[in-house]
Parts: structure tokens; C-alpha cells; sequence
């Protein structure tokens, strides 16, 4: 284990960046676009319908992900995510009335210049509090659940930012996402080499395009492989980085309904929208391991109490993939921190989560004021 940072070297940077996806290692692919690994998500629905393919869905993609995002190129798209459109549709019009509510407001970007672009942030909750309908049907989608517990494994939390990049809008500079990239350079260098290696498993960045993108429009500008490089927290500032990264980033197409996905070292940038008249939307999602803190606080209490009455009328309707998803996405599924005098474990090791306490309420149909009350009574025993 490297117990010192190493001098930043754009010679070995270069190394790194320049291997070559061997597609033989990535068999359930199917297409590589610019060392860009890309699945077909109709393949991967039908496989969850048909039980002679669990290893599929339990295994070998997972294994594939978690391969591609550690030891390979370190991003991957996932095609017709959402093959129903009109659900995309359905959230795009959320999105401009959550728009219209913070008018006035001014939502900043880390790598951009406030302003420039249209941001809501913590979209999750806001989704969940103003439209139990349109969230449930969006995040019951299950292949959140299978590519999040392939990097990061059960019971991460998931939160969204939604970012529209209007027409002539600029390019973000490139970067490294959340924990160490937010971190000013002078202090990251008190962070031992381990933890700069540690943090890149402790989020997945992803992204669900909901509108068609174009390169003119700007899709992210990314750099595969370039999440390997162990110094890359302390680099990507420096101009022979930047450099680099401007003469070799790649840029893909996606449809509307695509997704992608990559390891938060990776260097990468949104791109300039160079159309007159396109205004690039794109739902972000950052998830969490349930090890780690995540960026936005989200209070997953309300959310469960805004959409329980909806999904008590839908959830016979919906499959048990489909409602893990849903619960996986919303609630707090990981017992701590906690104060272990007045929530103490009563039957295992843990103490009772609220996703647990949510299935319980969903199986048994307790009536909104019974969940309500005992939620609040789990929350108020986990605060002491």
C-alpha cells in the first residue's frame, strides 16, 4: 500500500488513458462506442421475465458493471433505460413546474458558472413530495436497483439533480466528482493515497437523458480509463491535465430514455450546447454506499409518507422487483447510525429500518395515520 502521494506524472497518465477496451471481456455488451461500453436495457427486462436467465440478472451483469467501472474504461451506457417515453415526458412537465417554484432563485453548479444553466436540486424529494404518482412510476424502474447494487451493493441512497443546458451554454470544466473532488487541492493531500482510492467506491454518477442528445448539444465530455490514475484527485487541476483532457475527451450520442453511468474519478465534463435553439435536459444522479454520507440531505421520512396513500392503491399492480426498487430509491435502508439506548437492536444485530418498517406497513395495509404514527415513533427513537 502506498503510504505517500507520488509526483504527478502526465507521461503514465497518458499510459493509463490510452488502453483499449477488449470487448471479448465484456460479453453481455452490445456495442463499444469510443471505449464506451453500451447494453441493450430490453435484453436485460427480458431477462428479469424469464427464470432460466436469474444468473443474468443476480450475476454476470453485475460482475460486468463492477469490472468495467474499477478495472475498465470506467463508464457505460445503458440503452432505452426507460423504454416507455412517456414517462419521461410526464416527468419532464414535473420538472418545469419544480422550475417554476424556485423562480427567483439562483441553483449554483460546482463546475460551471452559477446561473448558466437551469439546476434543480434535490429533485428526488421534491419529485416524491409534489407528484407521488409520476415518482412511483419512475422509480420503480429495477434497473436503478441492479446497476447501483453492482458498485455500491444493498441499501444505497439515491438522490437526483436535474440540469438543463440551454442553448450557448458552456462547457463545464473537467473534474472529479464527490467526496475528493469537492475538496479544495491543498487539502486533499492530508488525505492518505488509500482514501483517494477508497472514496471512488463509495458513489456512483449516472445520468438519464430526457431529451435526445446530440453532440451539438453538448452530451458529457468524458476520458475512459482515466479514473485508474492514482493521483487524479490532485491532477485534474493543473493545466497539462486540463490540456490533455481537451485533446482526447470523448463525447457519444444519446437518445432520449439512455442512460450512463461511471465511476466518480472518472475526468469528465459536460459540453457545450452549440445549437441555437436545444435545450439539453438530463436527470443526475449521484448514489451513495450506505458506508458513506451522501452530498444532499433528503428527508426520506416525508418522502415515504407523500407517496404510501398512492402506493397503497398501486402497489398490487406493481412487481416485486419493481416495489424493492421503489422502496430501495426512497427509504433509509441501512439501521445507522442510530442512538442505540432508545433504538436499540431487538431481534439480530441491527435495529429495524425504515425500509423494513415500510414493507411491514405495505403487506399489512396499515391505514396512513398507523404508518405515519410509527414512523414517526422509529424516527424519534433513532434521534433519542
Amino acid at each position: 500500500m502506498r503510504t505517500e502521494h507520488a509526483a504527478l506524472d502526465i507521461t503514465e497518465f497518458n499510459k493509463i488513458c490510452t488502453q483499449q477496451v477488449l470487448v471479448s471481456d465484456f460479453p453481455l455488451a452490445s456495442d463499444c462506442r469510443s471505449n464506451v461500453l453500451c447494453y441493450d436495457a430490453n435484453t436485460i427486462r427480458n431477462a428479469f421475465n424469464d427464470t432460466s436467465k436469474k444468473t443474468f440478472e443476480t450475476s454476470a451483469l453485475k460482475q460486468e458493471i463492477a469490472k468495467i467501472l474499477q478495472a475498465g474504461p470506467g463508464v457505460f451506457v445503458i440503452e432505452r433505460f426507460f423504454d416507455n417515453l412517456n414517462i419521461i415526458d410526464r416527468h419532464n412537465e414535473l420538472f418545469d413546474v419544480l422550475f417554476a417554484l424556485q423562480e427567483g432563485q439562483q441553483a449554483a453548479d460546482h463546475f460551471a458558472q452559477a446561473g448558466a444553466n437551469g439546476r434543480i436540486w434535490n429533485v428526488l424529494q421534491k419529485s416524491a413530495l409534489h407528484s407521488p404518482k409520476k415518482y412511483i412510476e419512475y422509480y420503480t424502474n429495477p434497473l436503478f436497483s441492479l446497476v447501483s447494487e453492482a458498485w455500491l451493493g444493498p441499501h444505497y441512497q439515491l438522490t437526483s439533480q436535474v440540469n438543463v443546458v440551454r442553448p450557448g451554454g458552456k462547457a463545464q470544466a473537467p473534474h472529479r466528482d464527490y467526496h475528493l473532488g469537492f475538496q479544495d487541492e491543498a487539502f486533499l493531500i492530508n488525505y492518505p493515497p488509500h482514501v483517494h482510492t477508497m472514496s471512488t467506491m463509495l458513489t456512483l454518477q449516472g445520468a438519464v437523458a430526457h431529451t435526445d442528445m446530440p453532440l451539438e448539444s453538448g452530451p458529457t465530455l468524458l476520458l475512459p480509463y482515466s479514473h485508474q490514475y492514482p493521483e487524479g484527485y490532485l491532477a485534474w487541476r493543473h493545466d497539462e491535465f486540463k490540456d490533455y483532457f481537451a485533446k482526447h475527451a470523448i463525447q457519444i450520442e444519446l437518445k432520449k430514455g439512455d442512460a450512463m453511468f461511471f465511476n466518480p474519478a472518472l475526468f469528465h465534463a459536460a459540453g457545450d450546447n452549440t445549437t441555437d435553439d436545444f435545450h439539453r435536459i438530463a436527470n443526475l444522479f449521484q448514489v451513495s454506499s450506505a458506508f458513506g454520507r451522501a452530498m444532499e440531505t433528503v428527508d426520506r421520512k416525508a418522502m415515504c409518507l407523500a407517496i404510501y396513500p398512492e402506493l397503497l392503491k398501486s402497489a398490487d399492480s406493481l412487481s416485486a422487483l419493481e416495489l424493492k426498487t421503489l422502496l430501495d430509491n426512497t427509504c433509509e435502508g441501512y439501521s445507522f447510525p442510530t442512538n442505540l439506548d432508545t433504538d436499540p437492536p431487538l431481534s439480530g444485530m441491527a435495529p429495524q429500518t425504515q425500509k423494513k418498517l415500510m414493507k411491514i406497513a405495505l403487506s399489512e395495509q396499515w391505514p396512513l395515520d398507523e404508518f405515519g404514527l410509527k414512523m414517526h415513533n422509529q424516527s424519534s427513537r433513532r434521534l433519542g
